[in-house]
């Protein structure tokens, strides 16, 4: 049986300034009062007539708020923000932390790892899938802002071909990076071998 989806609302919307630049930043849910939305970030120059500069990234507390060095997502964040505020467009901020599998999930994960699993068999070792992540909501969003040709800011061709597949033409791959560290040059391995990300 299919999962039905709920339908995709913008909420509510506010100027955000930061130290990347002047975003207006809008919640898109389902329900006006959920605490737990996902966002877009909107540069204050975009044209959504032309193609679009967009990131779309995946929530991780630990590197997006706490700057883990276990991966690299807050750099991901910070970098994409950056080239977002200098050449105008949108981060989409995804709800769907580690993965598609929860913060409870990805800590249990992590000691996995520690131990000498890696992060595809991690995920597994907890009975959960390797990548739950979906992008139907990205999709939505994009299409409510007008947006149909993109550069993607990204180094994960599943994304790619996800929005190709949705009907959102992705012109370029703008390459995200990062600086590996000590903590995290394994995991990067990982994403390089496992998932075919293009590092």
């Amino acid at each position: 049986m299919e999962k039905k989806r709920l339908v995709l609302k913008l909420q509510a919307e506010a100027q955000m300034p930061t130290d990347f630049g002047l975003f207006i930043m809008k919640a898109y849910s389902s329900k006006p009062l959920d605490p737990m939305p996902h966002f877009a970030l909107l540069s204050e120059n975009l044209d959504a007539d032309k193609v679009v500069n967009v990131r779309i990234h995946s929530e991780c507390i630990t590197g997006d708020v706490f700057s883990s060095n276990r991966c690299e997502c807050g750099d991901q964040l910070h970098f994409s923000m950056n080239y977002v505020g200098q050449n105008s467009g949108i981060i989409i901020y995804l709800r769907q932390e580690g993965r598609g599998i929860g913060i409870i999930n990805k800590l249990h994960a992590y000691i996995h790892q520690d131990k000498g699993l890696d992060t595809a068999q991690a995920n597994l070792a907890l009975g959960l899938e390797i990548d739950a992540r979906e992008y139907d909501d990205a999709v939505t969003i994009l299409q409510s802002l007008g947006v149909s040709k993109i550069n993607l800011i990204t180094n994960n061709p599943d994304k790619i071909r996800a929005l190709d597949e949705a009907g959102i033409e992705v012109m370029s791959r703008i390459p995200v990076i990062i600086e590996p560290k000590e903590a995290n040059a394994e995991y990067l391995e990982s994403k390089k071998t496992l998932f075919g990300h293009l590092l």
